[in-house]
Protein backbone atom coordinates (compact mmCIF):
# COMPACT_ATOMS: atom_id res chain seq x y z
CA UNK A 1 0.00 0.00 0.00
CA UNK A 2 1.41 3.17 -1.01
CA UNK A 3 1.83 5.95 1.93
CA UNK A 4 1.27 9.22 2.22
CA UNK A 5 4.87 10.18 2.23
CA UNK A 6 4.98 8.37 -1.45
CA UNK A 7 2.29 11.49 -2.19
CA UNK A 8 4.44 14.27 -1.20
CA UNK A 9 7.70 13.16 -2.80
CA UNK A 10 6.08 12.74 -5.86
CA UNK A 11 4.37 16.41 -5.53
CA UNK A 12 7.52 17.98 -4.26
CA UNK A 13 9.50 16.70 -7.58
CA UNK A 14 7.04 17.89 -9.73
CA UNK A 15 7.19 21.18 -7.96
CA UNK A 16 10.86 21.35 -8.33
CA UNK A 17 10.26 20.57 -11.70
CA UNK A 18 8.03 23.35 -12.27
CA UNK A 19 10.15 25.57 -10.65
CA UNK A 20 12.65 25.21 -12.82
CA UNK A 21 10.65 25.27 -16.08
CA UNK A 22 9.13 28.70 -14.30
CA UNK A 23 12.83 30.29 -13.94
CA UNK A 24 12.36 34.24 -13.35
CA UNK A 25 8.13 33.93 -13.74
CA UNK A 26 8.26 32.57 -9.77
CA UNK A 27 7.85 35.06 -7.25
CA UNK A 28 7.70 32.72 -4.31
CA UNK A 29 9.91 33.61 -1.27
CA UNK A 30 9.94 33.01 2.40
CA UNK A 31 8.05 35.76 4.14
CA UNK A 32 5.33 36.04 0.69
CA UNK A 33 2.08 35.33 2.77
CA UNK A 34 -0.29 36.22 0.89
CA UNK A 35 -1.41 32.49 0.17
CA UNK A 36 -1.42 32.26 4.01
CA UNK A 37 -4.10 34.28 4.95
CA UNK A 38 -7.64 33.07 5.12
CA UNK A 39 -9.01 29.42 5.47
CA UNK A 40 -8.88 27.05 2.23
CA UNK A 41 -10.29 23.36 2.46
CA UNK A 42 -7.78 20.36 3.01
CA UNK A 43 -8.26 16.86 2.84
CA UNK A 44 -8.46 14.59 5.76
CA UNK A 45 -5.13 13.41 4.46
CA UNK A 46 -3.64 17.00 5.00
CA UNK A 47 -5.27 16.96 8.67
CA UNK A 48 -2.76 13.80 9.65
CA UNK A 49 -0.03 14.51 7.83
CA UNK A 50 -0.69 18.08 10.02
CA UNK A 51 -1.37 16.42 13.40
CA UNK A 52 1.96 14.48 12.61
CA UNK A 53 3.71 17.55 11.87
CA UNK A 54 2.61 19.08 15.14
CA UNK A 55 3.24 16.05 16.99
CA UNK A 56 7.08 15.66 16.19
CA UNK A 57 7.15 20.08 16.32
CA UNK A 58 6.13 19.12 20.04
CA UNK A 59 9.15 16.59 20.79
CA UNK A 60 11.36 19.19 19.06
CA UNK A 61 10.20 22.59 20.44
CA UNK A 62 7.09 22.18 22.84
CA UNK A 63 7.43 25.90 23.01
CA UNK A 64 6.73 26.43 19.40
CA UNK A 65 3.92 23.83 19.52
CA UNK A 66 2.16 25.15 22.23
CA UNK A 67 2.17 28.47 20.08
CA UNK A 68 0.39 26.85 16.92
CA UNK A 69 -1.66 25.32 19.31
CA UNK A 70 -2.97 28.18 20.26
CA UNK A 71 -3.36 30.37 17.22
CA UNK A 72 -5.71 27.14 16.18
CA UNK A 73 -7.70 27.67 19.22
CA UNK A 74 -8.42 31.09 18.62
CA UNK A 75 -9.29 30.57 15.31
CA UNK A 76 -11.64 27.43 16.32
CA UNK A 77 -13.34 29.56 18.44
CA UNK A 78 -13.64 32.80 16.73
CA UNK A 79 -15.59 30.89 14.22
CA UNK A 80 -18.44 29.76 16.35
CA UNK A 81 -21.63 29.86 14.99
CA UNK A 82 -20.22 30.77 11.62
CA UNK A 83 -18.50 27.64 10.64
CA UNK A 84 -20.36 26.36 7.32
CA UNK A 85 -19.81 22.53 8.34
CA UNK A 86 -19.77 20.45 11.34
CA UNK A 87 -18.02 22.31 14.38
CA UNK A 88 -17.89 18.89 16.36
CA UNK A 89 -15.42 17.83 13.82
CA UNK A 90 -14.56 20.17 11.50
CA UNK A 91 -15.86 18.44 8.35
CA UNK A 92 -16.59 21.65 5.56
CA UNK A 93 -20.65 21.06 4.04
CA UNK A 94 -20.22 20.57 0.74
CA UNK A 95 -23.52 22.15 -0.87
CA UNK A 96 -23.30 25.49 -2.64
CA UNK A 97 -25.11 27.16 -0.12
CA UNK A 98 -21.97 26.27 2.45
CA UNK A 99 -19.50 27.48 0.07
CA UNK A 100 -20.69 30.30 -0.02
CA UNK A 101 -20.31 31.05 3.88
CA UNK A 102 -17.22 29.97 3.74
CA UNK A 103 -16.00 32.58 1.14
CA UNK A 104 -16.12 35.38 3.91
CA UNK A 105 -14.72 32.80 7.00
CA UNK A 106 -12.10 34.47 8.72
CA UNK A 107 -11.10 35.78 4.82
CA UNK A 108 -8.40 38.18 6.75
CA UNK A 109 -6.84 35.58 9.69
CA UNK A 110 -3.66 34.54 9.26
CA UNK A 111 -3.01 30.57 9.13
CA UNK A 112 -2.34 29.18 12.59
CA UNK A 113 0.88 27.37 11.56
CA UNK A 114 2.19 30.68 10.59
CA UNK A 115 4.83 32.15 12.72
CA UNK A 116 3.40 35.87 12.64
CA UNK A 117 6.92 37.45 14.14
CA UNK A 118 8.68 35.31 10.92
CA UNK A 119 6.04 35.22 8.44
CA UNK A 120 7.36 31.42 8.21
CA UNK A 121 5.26 28.27 8.48
CA UNK A 122 6.18 26.35 11.67
CA UNK A 123 4.56 23.10 10.12
CA UNK A 124 6.47 23.55 6.45
CA UNK A 125 7.79 19.95 6.23
CA UNK A 126 3.95 18.72 6.90
CA UNK A 127 2.10 21.25 5.12
CA UNK A 128 -0.73 20.17 3.23
CA UNK A 129 -0.82 19.85 -0.78
CA UNK A 130 -2.51 22.80 -1.06
CA UNK A 131 0.26 24.75 0.48
CA UNK A 132 2.93 22.96 -1.54
CA UNK A 133 1.67 23.19 -5.26
CA UNK A 134 0.56 26.92 -4.79
CA UNK A 135 2.59 29.23 -7.20
CA UNK A 136 4.32 27.43 -10.19
CA UNK A 137 1.85 26.41 -13.09
CA UNK A 138 0.36 23.32 -12.21
CA UNK A 139 -2.09 21.17 -13.48
CA UNK A 140 -4.23 18.16 -11.30
CA UNK A 141 -5.90 14.88 -13.07
CA UNK A 142 -9.08 16.71 -12.73
CA UNK A 143 -7.46 18.83 -15.64
CA UNK A 144 -7.51 22.17 -13.50
CA UNK A 145 -4.58 24.71 -14.22
CA UNK A 146 -3.48 26.47 -11.52
CA UNK A 147 -0.97 29.20 -10.99
CA UNK A 148 -0.47 32.11 -8.28
CA UNK A 149 -1.31 35.63 -9.74
CA UNK A 150 1.47 36.99 -8.10
CA UNK A 151 4.01 35.03 -10.65
CA UNK A 152 3.50 34.90 -14.14
CA UNK A 153 3.22 38.81 -14.70
CA UNK A 154 2.91 39.55 -18.37
CA UNK A 155 3.29 36.35 -19.35
CA UNK A 156 1.16 34.94 -22.01
CA UNK A 157 -1.41 32.01 -21.78
CA UNK A 158 1.15 30.40 -24.52
CA UNK A 159 4.01 31.17 -22.11
CA UNK A 160 1.93 29.61 -18.93
CA UNK A 161 0.99 26.43 -20.60
CA UNK A 162 4.74 25.71 -21.69
CA UNK A 163 5.38 26.12 -17.96
CA UNK A 164 2.75 23.86 -16.59
CA UNK A 165 3.62 20.52 -14.73
CA UNK A 166 0.82 17.85 -14.05
CA UNK A 167 0.90 16.80 -9.86
CA UNK A 168 -0.14 13.28 -9.21
CA UNK A 169 -1.02 12.52 -12.79
CA UNK A 170 -2.00 8.73 -11.50
CA UNK A 171 -4.43 9.97 -8.74
CA UNK A 172 -2.34 8.60 -5.31
CA UNK A 173 -4.18 11.27 -3.20
CA UNK A 174 -7.61 9.58 -4.15
CA UNK A 175 -6.14 6.07 -3.72
CA UNK A 176 -4.89 7.37 -0.12
CA UNK A 177 -8.39 9.14 0.38
CA UNK A 178 -10.62 6.12 -0.46
CA UNK A 179 -8.29 4.37 1.58
CA UNK A 180 -8.35 6.30 5.03
CA UNK A 181 -12.00 6.39 4.67
CA UNK A 182 -12.07 3.20 4.47
CA UNK A 183 -10.44 2.34 7.36
CA UNK A 184 -13.38 4.52 9.50
CA UNK A 185 -11.41 8.01 8.97
CA UNK A 186 -13.30 10.78 8.53
CA UNK A 187 -14.80 12.04 5.13
CA UNK A 188 -14.38 15.55 3.00
CA UNK A 189 -12.49 18.30 3.55
CA UNK A 190 -11.38 20.75 6.70
CA UNK A 191 -9.31 23.32 7.03
CA UNK A 192 -5.83 23.78 9.10
CA UNK A 193 -7.07 25.17 12.29
CA UNK A 194 -9.26 22.10 13.09
CA UNK A 195 -6.76 20.09 12.06
CA UNK A 196 -4.57 21.14 14.51
CA UNK A 197 -7.11 22.03 17.40
CA UNK A 198 -8.26 18.59 16.84
CA UNK A 199 -4.82 16.96 16.74
CA UNK A 200 -4.44 14.17 19.98
CA UNK A 201 -1.18 14.25 22.06
CA UNK A 202 2.09 12.96 20.45
CA UNK A 203 1.34 10.28 22.86
CA UNK A 204 -2.11 8.96 21.67
CA UNK A 205 -1.04 9.75 17.98
CA UNK A 206 1.79 8.10 17.91
CA UNK A 207 0.21 4.55 19.44
CA UNK A 208 -2.57 4.84 17.46
CA UNK A 209 -3.18 2.59 14.90
CA UNK A 210 -3.61 5.60 12.19
CA UNK A 211 -6.26 4.18 9.35
CA UNK A 212 -3.91 5.60 6.43
CA UNK A 213 -0.21 5.25 6.45
CA UNK A 214 1.54 8.64 7.84
CA UNK A 215 4.64 10.73 6.61
CA UNK A 216 7.67 9.44 8.39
Amino acid sequence: MPHDRDLVQIVDAAMAQAVRVSGAWIACKPGCIECCIGPFPVTQLDALRLQQGLADLEARDPDCATRVRQRARESVEGMRGQFPGDFATGVLDEDPAAEGRFATLAEDEPCPALDPKTGLCDLYDSRPLTCRTFGPAVSWCSGALGACELCYRGATDEQIAACTVAIDPAGLEDQLLDHLAAAGGLRGHTIVAFALHFSPSPTKLNSAAGPAPLQS
